[in-house]
């Protein structure tokens, strides 16, 4: 089972990124024609001193924004608190795309299956055999996803400023301009217009950190990827 305070942490970068590719593309190709863009792949280790000099944080970011409408990666999760205990890690992959779908799967050190079909969020906990609905809007409005809303409004509702480049990567760094939200500020790193590294850092003295890997863009993904029916004998709460 997943704790709750890991699950906010979950959608809080979730929500960041689904949101993000819930955005038209300004002049978004067709996924039938892109081949190049499909098979595109951008890892977060690589070497830092190997890679050429990146742009600002800030502008990388509006190009992705611009640019992508689908996405696939693997990830890696770290949770760290203040106190010192030991830091809670997670790992598996998941997908986007516009508008608003995500596939989120939990492969380590439990399984755990979170889907998003733009209208609800479907989380499946296969341990205590129970599924949860939730309004997307609901599950993710308190969260960092509207950063990632779309370029236009960036700055309406976030203080938005260069982080500079630091391990191969150019940093955005953003604080919520709102008095009352669950968290301080949001870090993203990226390199070659893809987001690597996300880091929140909530009120409650934790650190999130999600680590992209193989990151590709805009590859073709099938529409039932986003798509959820409960396995039988699966109790289900919610809407």
């Amino acid at each position: 089972m997943m704790p709750t305070h890991r699950l906010f942490h979950t959608l809080a970068l979730l929500g960041a990124l689904s949101a993000a590719l819930a955005a038209p593309a300004a002049g978004a190709p067709n996924t039938a024609t892109n081949t190049a863009t499909n098979t595109a792949t951008n890892s977060a280790t690589t070497n830092a001193t190997t890679s050429a000099p990146q742009a600002s944080g800030p502008a990388q970011f509006r190009a992705f924004i611009a640019s992508t409408h689908s996405a696939q990666a693997r990830f890696s999760q770290q949770v760290m608190v203040r106190s010192g205990r030991q830091p809670q890690l997670s790992s598996g992959q998941f997908a986007f795309a516009r508008p608003g779908r995500f596939r989120w799967l939990y492969e380590k050190p439990y399984y755990q299956l979170l889907v998003a079909d733009g209208q609800r969020l479907w989380i499946f906990d296969r341990d205590l055999e129970q599924v949860t609905v939730k309004q997307l809007g609901d599950a993710l409005g308190s969260t960092p996803a509207a950063l990632l809303a779309g370029d236009n409004d960036l700055e309406k509702n976030f203080s938005i400023r260069d982080g500079g480049n630091s391990a191969g990567l150019g940093w955005l760094i953003a604080t919520p301009r709102a008095g009352e939200t669950s968290f301080r500020e949001v870090r993203i790193g990226l390199r070659d217009n893809l987001p690597q590294r996300m880091e929140i850092d909530d009120n409650f003295g934790q650190t999130t950190t999600l680590m992209l890997h193989e990151l590709r863009r805009n590859p073709r993904l099938p529409t039932d990827l986003f798509q959820f029916k409960p396995p039988a004998g699966i109790d289900v709460i919610g809407e």
